[in-house]
């Protein structure tokens, strides 16, 4: 299947609201499984896209830019899978191996965009200095280029001169790059999931917890299972506190109302 120019057009742009949807409003730009979908549609593919999309977003679970860290990129990782999965018709396993080194590659473009960004916040800083609130909008609004241009040309290069632009950066890359951006691929899921245990209550709900790392590590249920048993101690939880609470609200008003009775009665 070739690929078409309006294709590859929707596809850059999709790129680029992508990022700058992940850094304001957060709708899709977070989630591969959307972005695939979104660039299933287009390359009419749906189902693909959703496949494709579905086994990246495990790869993001936990995943967080705590700090301004740069995280592989498997938003833009989405789109270049789906769109070589249908263009090649090799499955969606074929999508997958080329969107992970895709994902590590926009690492350093993450990068690139960080530092470029950086011009325009000088001009932001100045332009408060000077109180010139339309320097301020203006330069803030221009931010957005350097976000969105390093994923939308990387996009439009790949699809516009296809697979062997990516065979060429990634088999020109250092393996001890390649290597080092693997591993801390594999790394950095277990590390968001460290940070937001930090910041959860775990103590309150250890058993849960422990519940939960149980069920995946040692009888190998699926995550969706896991996430099943959650639901339900969560509903479990949540209908014990409500009755707990009605209780107890009851009683202070049985309570209030028989002070009142006998303030009435000692008149």
């Amino acid at each position: 299947m070739d690929i078409h120019l309006w294709q590859i057009i929707l596809l850059s742009l999709l790129a680029f609201f992508c990022i700058y949807d992940s850094l304001s409003n957060q709708f899709i730009g977070t989630h591969p499984v959307l972005v695939g979908t979104v660039a299933g549609l287009i390359m009419g593919d749906v189902t693909m896209g959703l496949a494709v999309g579905a086994t990246l977003q495990l790869m993001v679970l936990g995943v967080g830019t705590f700090g301004g860290a740069s995280v592989p990129d498997f938003m833009t990782g989405a789109i270049i899978g789906t769109a070589f999965a249908v263009i090649s018709d090799r499955g969606v396993e074929f999508g997958i191996a080329l969107a992970v080194p895709v994902g590590l590659l926009m690492v350093q473009l993450d990068i690139l965009a960080r530092l470029t960004n950086t011009f325009f916040s000088k001009r932001v800083e100045a332009a408060i200095e000077r109180m010139d609130f339309k320097g301020i909008e203006r330069n803030v609004v221009m931010g957005i280029l350097p976000w969105g241009l390093s994923r939308a040309i990387p996009v439009f290069l790949m699809l516009f001169f296809g697979q062997r632009l990516v065979n060429v950066i990634v088999d020109n890359m250092p393996d001890w790059l390649m290597g080092g951006l693997s591993v801390a691929g594999g790394l950095l899921p277990a590390v968001g999931i460290a940070i937001l245990l930090r910041y959860l209550p775990v103590k309150k709900y250890l058993s849960y917890l422990i519940i939960g790392f149980v069920g995946a590590a040692y009888l190998n249920i699926p995550m969706l299972g896991v996430a099943l048993v959650g639901l339900a101690l969560a509903i479990m939880f949540f209908n014990q506190n409500f009755n707990n609470k009605q209780i107890a609200v009851e009683s202070v008003g049985s309570n209030q109302e028989k002070e009142l009775f006998d303030g009435e009665y000692e008149d």
